[in-house]
């Protein structure tokens, strides 16, 4: 995280060219990125050991102004968690299992631009995660999906850069937090399990006025 932020600085002092956008502008992108995944118990306030996946996804982004945008996107999301448990059909628990859970995320997200030249974007609200499938790595033949509910939903939360390569068309960094706020499973027995992701992004973004 510090050595991304820190790349992020660079960039900026580098390339400090405005990619301010006026009121009514409308932007498409499209992004690439790495996920670190984990989930949290609400008993006891632990985390999971962490998994990687992967996150490709699209966006559009209206500006009111110069400074605050709406952005919605869709993206598939590889979310899951190591060193997790489960019980097999003989009633049999089994440890060290990591599961892999994949989600078509919709964020909506107010953006605030800032910097001298704009270049720096913070966005933040709501997520909706419809869940595509859930796989495990013990092999036991559970259907285990059947067992996760079929929505996530929470809070996303990043910050970002957007270097103009021309006039229609920049290429951005980002760092983005998602944390759940409901339950991914259907029966949780007491104990709310939910979803954390944090990513590593990159991508291209177009004018499309």
């Amino acid at each position: 995280m510090k050595k991304f932020l820190t790349t992020l600085l660079i960039l900026s002092g580098i390339y400090s060219v405005s990619s301010a956008q006026t009121k009514n502008a409308l932007d498409f992108g499209v992004n690439v990125g790495y996920n670190s995944s984990s989930v949290q118990y609400s008993q006891g306030n632990q985390t999971s050991s962490y998994t990687s996946g992967v996150n490709v996804g699209g966006y559009l982004e209206y500006y009111f102004s110069d400074r605050w945008s709406i952005k919605g996107k869709l993206a598939f999301d590889q979310k899951g968690w190591g060193n997790g448990y489960l019980i097999d059909n003989q009633g049999n628990e089994v440890d060290g299992v990591n599961f892999h859970v994949n989600y078509l995320t919709i964020p909506v997200m107010a953006n605030w631009h800032f910097g001298r030249t704009r270049n720096w974007y913070l966005h933040f609200g709501p997520y909706v995660g419809v869940l595509l499938n859930a796989t495990e790595s013990s092999n036991s033949g559970l259907p285990i999906k059947s067992a996760f509910n079929s929505t996530d939903v929470g809070l996303d939360l990043g910050i970002g850069i957007k270097i103009p390569v021309s006039n229609k068309m920049k290429l951005f960094f980002e760092y983005d937090g998602q944390g759940g706020a409901t339950t991914i499973f259907k029966q949780s027995n007491g104990d709310n399990v939910q979803n954390l992701r944090e990513s590593l992004n990159v991508g291209l973004a177009f004018s499309l006025n």
